[in-house]
């Protein structure tokens, strides 16, 4: 049933357009961007029901709607398994000792800026574009105190990076994780724009490196070791994401499965260091060491660490902390609990997932998908189409425009979908707003990198776009 020229798809579409709006706005008007939208998803298929069900075929659109949420389900299964992981490495200190070991080099400003593209690059391939950006970030504008066009530059250069690194792996950004789970491209096959990945962030990082100043910045003498785990907690990380792609290519189970049984490992792990405590050597080996230069820098350092230490806040665990304090004072490296890590995921981020996939499960359910895919795909060059949808991706979310084309289900080749997947995954960088690794480094170097600076060097980034596009076709000719 066409419910494009009917009220319903009228509202249903405004219903659509508003909560987005209100998501994109969110840091102005400080509504979680998961509210409106899970609440104008619920009313688009309040919408659709009580039409089907006036025509007596309410059935049809309660299988729609499952289908739909199945879709979800396998999406945030795999999300809540990766975050996990990624926040039990944030808690064993996996991401602080990377950043230090950074500032304790005597890097000048321009190895600075290809190590945190570089690192940026590859560490998205398996975290998300966000968490790597807000890590080499903290790099950036601690070295970069003294330089802001480094800290513009870098900054820039790390989101390019963060997206490139993301577009070629099948887990690391929102945009390939759906084409993964839906099965249009295979999972080896991501690997293929590895080169048309790097290629992006190549040529508009080498237009910049010319604009860097070749001093060096004070190295920061700090230690930070990683806390006891944390090498096993990586391990760990890396068997789960070998184990959902064995679940995809040999047993034709969803990836999402194959990660719930990585859950697994981590559980255990936690429950064997509940029940194996640290050696006393090794506790105090992972104490933060400062190694100031003379003794007045020590002295700063230890009153600076009182100074935190009395600082006042609300601590709604305060009771449970007296309850345990002499536990504690026992044994500083607590071990985690993997119930917590869980509880303290991205929620309103995954909860704004579930909305944007039932709402643009309604809107196609409506029709409007079947008619843009017409209007995109049909008469036009594949190519043409995919470029654009990349240029889109700048000024919409790309997950949300990667499941809108998914869901139209054009009729291209092979080559044509790893050609989207990758636009739709690097055309966010064209803009400082297009993805969440632009706003985030926004705020972390708010009045450095502005949206303005950004968008000075998006000739560059463009050039490095359409360098991206032409690799592909010349080294992935065999999939067209």
């Amino acid at each position: 049933m066409d419910l494009t020229g009917g009220w319903v798809g009228t509202i249903a579409l405004i219903l659509f357009a508003v909560a987005y709006f209100l998501a994109m706005v969110e840091e102005a008007t400080e509504l979680r961007k998961s509210k409106p939208m899970v609440f104008a998803a619920s009313l688009i298929w309040v919408l659709i029901a009580a039409v089907y069900a006036n025509k007596g075929i309410s059935e049809q659109a309660g299988q729609a709607f499952r289908a739909t949420l199945e879709g979800y389900a396998e999406l945030f299964l795999f999300i809540m398994v990766s975050m996990t992981y990624l926040n039990a490495m944030e808690d064993r200190s996996v991401f602080e000792r990377l950043r230090v070991w950074l500032l304790s080099k005597n890097f000048s400003y321009r190895q600075l800026f290809w190590i945190t593209g570089f690192q940026a690059f590859f560490i998205s391939s398996v975290c998300n574009n966000l968490t790597t950006a807000l890590l080499m970030g903290s790099v950036i504008v601690a070295m970069g105190k003294d330089s802001p066009r480094f800290v513009t530059l870098s900054c820039i250069n790390v989101v390019v990076a963060a997206n490139a690194g993301g577009s070629f792996s099948p887990f690391g950004d929102i945009t390939t994780l759906l084409v993964w789970q839906k099965g249009v491209v295979p999972f080896n096959d991501f690997f293929s724009l590895l080169v048309p990945a790097l290629v992006n962030l190549i040529v508009p990082a080498a237009i910049m490196h010319f604009f860097i100043p070749k001093e060096s910045p004070a190295a920061l003498l700090e230690s930070q070791p990683m806390k006891r785990g944390g090498w096993v907690i990586i391990g760990l990380f890396a068997l789960t994401i070998v184990t959902s792609a064995c679940f995809e290519n040999f047993l034709s189970l969803p990836p999402a499965a194959g990660m719930m049984l990585g859950l697994t490992y981590l559980k255990f792990f936690s429950f064997y260091m509940e029940q194996v405590p640290a050696h006393a050597t090794d506790i105090e080996d992972e104490q933060p060491i400062i190694k100031a230069s003379d003794k007045q820098n020590q002295q700063k350092a230890v009153a600076t660490d009182e100074k935190a230490a009395k600082s006042s806040y609300i601590d709604y665990f305060a009771p449970m902390k007296v309850m345990n304090k002499q536990k504690k004072a026992q044994n500083i490296d607590q071990p985690f609990d993997v119930f917590h890590t869980v509880a303290n995921l991205e929620w309103d981020t995954l909860l704004f997932f579930y909305g944007v996939m039932v709402a643009v499960g309604g809107l196609s359910f409506i029709g409007y998908l079947s008619l843009a895919s017409e209007l995109l795909y049909v008469g036009v060059d594949p190519t043409v189409a995919n470029i654009l949808v990349g240029i889109a991706s700048a000024f919409v979310d790309n997950g949300t425009i990667m499941l809108a084309v998914l869901t139209m289900a054009p009729d291209i080749s092979q080559g044509q979908w790893l050609l989207v997947t990758l636009t739709a995954g690097v055309g966010g960088s064209l803009l400082a707003v297009g993805s969440a690794a632009g706003v985030g480094l926004m705020g972390q170097a708010k009045g450095v990198y502005t949206f303005t600076s950004h968008l000075k060097w998006t000739p560059a980034i463009a050039l490095g776009y359409i360098a991206s596009i032409a690799a592909h076709f010349l080294m992935n000719g065999r999939y067209f």
